[in-house]
């Protein structure tokens, strides 16, 4: 057969003009950037973030290749590490920003909004209040010193309420940003941080109620007001602290989304919100009042009433045990919480 040699010329400049091509123009070199972009994006999911290496430029072109772009390697870690508390604070933007987030999801599509700050409080007060003027009869409540029993509940339950916010919201928000933790990488420790901090608007909203139902009854609060920063920072240790150990456990194991309720409704009876430490006092044995002010809200809540409703009896020896308390448990549970990030990619 005659072969036509018009074709086979042009069919050879073709040839030649397509080997004349800049390597990056060629199908191959973009089917091996988009490779490359893909296997830098799966490396980005893989768990903590460890080092950047940056690859200098060869030669400047209109398009950057893969080669050009800095790569981040992250790899999950191994043992116990430590807590790296610099990283959290170059994130606290992202934190205060899902702080912001949980506020208005808790009062999305709300009639009263806000207002369950001060509706949850004051409708536990009033029960409890009801209840005691049955059984005990009208001013033998177990309320502390001269101060009507429901400033006294109501007192309490501020701090009360700022504990059981955060625990109920730090124990799920692992879970319920998932999608969140197995695309990008943050520290992980911002999340029940950022469900403490977005507790902190309701005890806000509640605290200027308190202070109305103070002046009704017309009590003012002394010195000791200053001393109130102390127990708010207190109570934030105190939630975060537990907050973590039960964000971690809920992760892994999910039997502690049931048991996180029951925690809070047990510990609202074994601390001294809807009774006074004094009216109970007497009747706890040495041992037994250990234990019990090893509760680390006990000293919390006995510190609140003292601070604002100038109670005779001071938290004292509670409080440092409480104190103690708080911060074994707050460190246990930073270091457990860093310990089991490495698999919440995997198993949430």
């Amino acid at each position: 057969m005659r072969k036509d040699p018009t074709a086979s010329d042009s069919m050879s400049d073709e040839l030649a003009a397509e080997n004349d091509l800049p390597e990056s123009d060629t199908p191959a070199a973009e089917h091996t950037a988009v490779v490359a972009d893909e296997l830098t994006t799966e490396s980005l999911d893989l768990g903590e973030r460890e080092d950047i290496i940056e690859r200098p430029s060869s030669q400047p072109t209109s398009r950057p290749l893969a080669e050009d772009l800095p790569v981040t390697i992250i790899r999950p870690t191994s043992g116990w590490r430590a807590l790296d508390l610099r990283e959290v604070w170059r994130y606290r933007e992202l934190m205060l920003t899902l702080a912001w987030r949980e506020i208005t999801i808790r009062y999305k599509q709300t009639f009263l909004g806000a207002a369950w700050a001060i509706i949850q409080p004051l409708m536990t007060t009033g029960i409890f209040s009801v209840l005691f003027g049955l059984l005990l009869g009208k001013g033998n409540e177990p309320s502390a010193g001269d101060v009507p029993y429901a400033v006294s509940t109501f007192c309490a339950m501020l701090p009360w309420q700022l504990f059981a916010t955060s625990l109920n919201q730090s124990g799920n928000i692992l879970i319920q940003y998932r999608s969140m933790i197995t695309k990008i990488y943050f520290p992980r420790l911002i999340l029940p941080m950022a469900a403490v901090l977005s507790s902190l608007v309701d005890f806000g909203i509640a605290f200027v109620a308190l202070l109305a139902m103070m002046a009704f009854y017309g009590i003012f609060p002394g010195w000791a007001v200053l001393t109130l920063p102390f127990f708010v920072i207190l109570a934030i240790m105190a939630s975060l602290s537990v907050g973590l150990w039960l964000a971690a456990l809920n992760a892994i194991y999910r039997d502690f989304r049931y048991v996180i309720p029951f925690i809070i409704q047990v510990g609202m009876f074994v601390s001294p919100v809807v009774y006074s430490m004094e009216s109970i006092q007497g009747r706890l044995s040495p041992w037994a009042w250990t234990l019990y002010s090893l509760n680390p809200m006990a000293g919390v809540i006995e510190g609140f009433r003292w601070a604002l409703l100038g109670t005779s009896h001071g938290p004292g020896p509670m409080l440092v045990l409480s104190t103690v308390a708080t911060a074994i448990i707050l460190v246990g549970g930073m270091f457990y919480f860093r310990r089991m990030e490495r698999l919440f990619a995997d198993v949430i």
